[in-house]
């Protein structure tokens, strides 16, 4: 029989933080640490102790554990590709933790473990088919369909950030490269650095996302243009998404998603760029926030066949 017990890891670049759960969404522990950045076997010891006091706070061992990161498994490999904590990269990390913890672990995007929480019991409950977005330092996405990750058989099902934003000219794609190595991808424009570079371009001026977000609210003309701009750069990423999966929901987390003003706005801008001249899909900030990656971890960990 399945324990009670839900154990999740989120793995960020500065900090790592577990979770213990149990299956009716109640939390009972959490501990966030910094975490050892360009140190590969320190962060594999960092998530073992977090399991372990996680363990020893439920009074079991040996539980399931699901880990969210900032990249993918290559299904080729097993090895972790496109991560933005590049010491983690190209490493076989899912073996080298179960090696660790002596137990299988399953590791997947941190934004595949947003769309699972939110899907399972958050925004996106009840919703068959659930698109979700982090609008956060970078931009990515997961889909989560009938309660399962869709992954794909290259491990990259939901990679939105790093495709060019659609209905976008050449000369404007150009001006924003991606650690990636290609330009314009949605990356560069939708998240919060994306917001500032917008900003930046238009004033000449460096503000960060969340000083441009408050100040447009209280109408200042300047930061009011570059959120204008942003939003209609939203409704063009989001309604590439919806042309192509045509999503029950579509999720939102990171920083970006606590602007208020994507809620009011975006929804009419929509219909501008779907096909047909029609969206119904309803927008909607993620329920558990920051804490949206550990527990979809949590969940994974849980029930591992939670793969499509």
């Amino acid at each position: 029989m399945d324990s009670n017990w839900l154990v999740g890891v989120d793995l960020g670049g500065t900090k790592t933080e577990v979770i213990l759960m149990d299956r009716q969404s109640t939390e009972h522990f959490r501990k966030r640490v910094p975490t050892p950045a360009g140190d590969y076997q320190a962060t594999l010891k960092t998530i073992r102790a977090l399991v372990f006091e996680a363990e020893a706070r439920a009074g079991d061992g040996e539980l399931r554990v699901g880990i969210a990161i900032p990249g993918s498994v290559s299904g080729v490999t097993g090895r972790i590709k496109n991560s933005n904590s590049t010491w983690i990269n190209d490493q076989p990390m899912q073996k080298h933790l179960g090696d660790l913890l002596e137990r299988p672990v399953t590791l997947t995007n941190d934004a595949n473990c947003l769309a699972l929480s939110e899907a399972t019991d958050g925004a996106g409950r009840n919703h068959g088919t659930v698109f979700a977005a982090i609008l956060g330092t970078g931009c990515g996405a997961g889909i989560s369909v009938n309660g399962h990750i869709l992954s794909g058989p290259n491990g990259v099902a939901g990679e939105w950030g790093h495709n060019p934003l659609a209905w976008t000219s050449q000369s404007e794609l150009e001006q924003r490269p991606c650690f990636c190595g290609r330009h314009g991808c949605n990356e560069t424009f939708l998240s919060g650095t994306g917001l500032s570079l917008t900003h930046k371009l238009i004033t000449g001026q460096k503000q960060s996302a969340r000083a441009i977000v408050e100040q447009a609210r209280k109408n200042e003309s300047r930061a009011s243009e570059t959120m204008n701009r942003y939003l209609g750069h939203l409704a063009r990423g989001l309604a590439a998404v919806i042309n192509v999966l045509d999503p029950d929901i579509i999720v939102l987390g990171g920083g970006m998603s606590n602007a208020e003003q994507v809620y009011e706005e975006l929804p009419r801008r929509l219909s501008g760029y779907v096909f047909g001249g029609e969206c119904r899909t309803p927008i909607k900030r993620s329920v558990h926030g920051d804490s949206s990656g550990v527990r979809g971890a949590a969940w994974l960990g849980g029930d591992a066949g939670r793969f499509l």
